[in-house]
């Protein structure tokens, strides 16, 4: 065998090789966003259920640490507490997947409220514009005394790689974390997760409560048909590619 003949025989091979590792990830990739797509539809329809129930009585809090997000996340709660209004921590948001209603830049108002029967609880009173940071800017939002609060259970989000440092110097975090945000601010022991609240709407409109909505954005199978569009696509390249170069030969 010449030279040549086995430079291109080695092309072709190395051509190969790297063909079918291109559509062997290619194909995985739209296989795992199928699974993707399962997941996504799965945890919908668990969110639509539960948050079509009439809301249950918050758990004792000698349950607290049996809860299992698996089971208990999106459930809608009931009970009374009062909120210590002088204390809240702001989380940043952009957006919000499951409240249609806030749209733009923000943060979301988390305040400790105090169980009757002891216990501390914090609670996502909802939405404020970025230009309403400043507790003062809405002191009539403010609820005193006892409230009897409707919202849903909520366990504490993971950061990501790119989330942002907290800043508890200006009272600011990026994840939505109430132990953390307890440990930073010195509130002492609280409920391992929090409630997104529902109702009561705050005096004057902010912070802005509201009721969630499962509306996930679900778009996992054009996904998955565009990867596996490409997997047929370097293949299909691979064979002109191929074809020709036997024709030359």
């Amino acid at each position: 065998m010449t030279a040549p003949r086995v430079k291109r025989y080695g092309g072709v091979l190395s051509a190969t090789l790297f063909t079918l590792v291109g559509i062997a990830i290619l194909i995985g990739i739209g296989l795992w966003q199928i699974e993707r797509k399962s997941w996504k539809e799965a945890l919908i329809d668990q969110m639509a259920t539960r948050l079509s129930v009439a809301p249950a009585s918050l758990p004792p809090r000698e349950q607290w640490p049996r809860l299992d997000p698996a089971q208990d996340e999106f459930r809608r709660i009931s009970f009374s507490a009062a909120f210590i209004n002088d204390q809240e921590a702001l989380v940043y948001t952009a957006g919000s997947a499951f409240r249609p209603d806030v749209s733009g830049a923000g943060y979301w108002v988390f305040t400790p409220a105090r169980l009757a029967g002891g216990g501390v609880v914090i609670v996502n009173r909802g939405f404020v514009p970025a230009d309403r940071k400043d507790r003062a800017s809405r002191a009539s939002g403010a609820l005193a005394g006892t409230v009897a609060i409707v919202g849903v259970m909520r366990w504490p989000e993971q950061r990501g790689l790119f989330t942002p440092v907290d800043e508890p110097r200006h009272n600011v975090w990026y994840v939505r974390d109430p132990q953390l945000i307890a440990a930073a601010k010195n509130w002492g022991a609280v409920a391992p997760f929090y409630i997104d609240q529902e109702t009561p709407p705050a005096p004057g409109g902010l912070p802005r409560a509201g009721k969630f909505v499962a509306t996930l954005v679900n778009n996992h199978l054009q996904y998955a048909i565009t990867w596996f569009g490409l997997a047929l696509a370097l293949a299909g390249v691979y064979g002109v590619w191929l074809s020709g170069r036997w024709r030359r030969g």
